[in-house]
């Protein structure tokens, strides 16, 4: 399947991925998200453990034994992580993950990916439920999935689990209101 998705001809603006053993093909996020994932990173970073990265780039990380290939819109690894030659990279060395939800990937990322996720060992997993407007958190994970999980509406803080070990200010997660135009008078 990676061979596929790798010749695959994907259409300016979507990203391909591969969940429960099919490709599939969603959308880029908003415009207003690159905000809310720049905040994610700046106030995570002090907290990432030694060696580790976060970042926003368009990577694809593999899970082989559940056939699924992701392309979070947030990651965190040990640098080591990314010293590959491949465009695909392991999952399994994922240290934090983050998905902000859309209409099309809002059930696999509060599904499919929170099963991945926690049957890899990925230590935690944050979804920023952009229709509902909170923030889930899912964190100790084991062979069954993650044995944690926590909610809070967005504008509150979040415990981040260890390796972490910190709270998330989700403060400015919203969409802000667009501006109103000025009014320009000669």
């Amino acid at each position: 399947m990676l061979d596929t998705l790798d010749e695959l001809n994907v259409p300016d603006g979507y990203k391909a991925e591969i969940i429960r053993g099919n490709i599939v093909l969603s959308p880029f996020s908003k415009g207003y998200y690159t905000r809310v994932m720049r905040l994610v990173c700046s106030r995570l970073e002090a907290y990432l453990p030694e060696g580790h990265v976060i970042d926003r780039a368009p990577n694809l990380f593999v899970f082989p034994g559940q056939e699924r290939a992701y392309g979070p819109d947030i990651h965190a690894a040990h640098e080591q992580t990314y010293e590959a030659d491949s465009n695909h990279l392991d999952g399994e060395g994922l240290s934090f993950v983050a998905e902000l939800t859309s209409i099309s990937t809002r059930d696999d990322d509060l599904t499919d990916k929170v099963e991945t996720y926690g049957k890899a060992g990925v230590p935690v997993y944050l979804v920023l439920d952009m229709q509902e407007k909170q923030a889930i958190v899912f964190g100790s994970p084991s062979t069954q999935g993650y044995e944690i999980r926590y909610n809070k509406p967005f504008g509150e803080k979040l415990r981040i689990p260890e390796p972490f070990g910190c709270m998330l200010d989700t403060d400015g997660f919203e969409l802000r209101a667009p501006r109103e135009a000025e009014d320009k008078r000669i």
